[in-house]
């Protein structure tokens, strides 16, 4: 497709086209897969973080917590009560903790958004015959 030539066969002009979508096919479908290495590169980036802070994490709110109980003892609220407080409101924080991320892990899908845009902005440009609205050009530069 080099240079205009309007006095082409319909066999050649159905060739071209068939080879044009052939094309745009494989190239929307390395751009899903690059999109989905990436953002599946990200969350493992993000677990792995999550995996070492929740590790280091866990004995020093140990500590903390076994220091709360001392500190209750210290005011005179017997033992057995004062582990009871400190391990219930751990308790209450914790689940509150453990929904707040699920929403966010139901929220975050790793879904190729770029590419999804990509396909419907080739799809706009099917629909009105190979011309580009400004619209399908403004988001395809952004």
């Amino acid at each position: 497709m080099a240079a205009a030539n309007y006095n082409r066969s319909i066999p050649a002009l159905v060739t071209d086209a068939v080879t044009s979508f052939t094309v745009l096919v494989r190239k929307e479908t390395q751009l899903a897969r690059a999109e989905m290495s990436e953002k599946l590169g990200e969350l493992a980036v993000g677990l792995g973080l999550l995996v070492v802070g929740a590790v280091l994490l866990i004995p020093a709110l140990v500590i903390l917590l076994q220091s709360v109980v001392t500190a209750l003892v210290n005011a005179r609220i017997p033992a057995v009560w004062s582990s009871l407080i400190v391990g219930g409101a751990t308790l209450a924080v914790g689940l509150i903790l453990l929904a707040v991320g699920i929403v966010r892990l139901k929220a975050s899908r790793p879904v190729p958004s770029k590419t999804i845009k990509q396909l419907q902005a080739d799809a706009e440009v099917a629909k009105n015959g190979g011309m580009r609205n400004d619209h399908a050009t403004r988001e395809r530069v952004a």
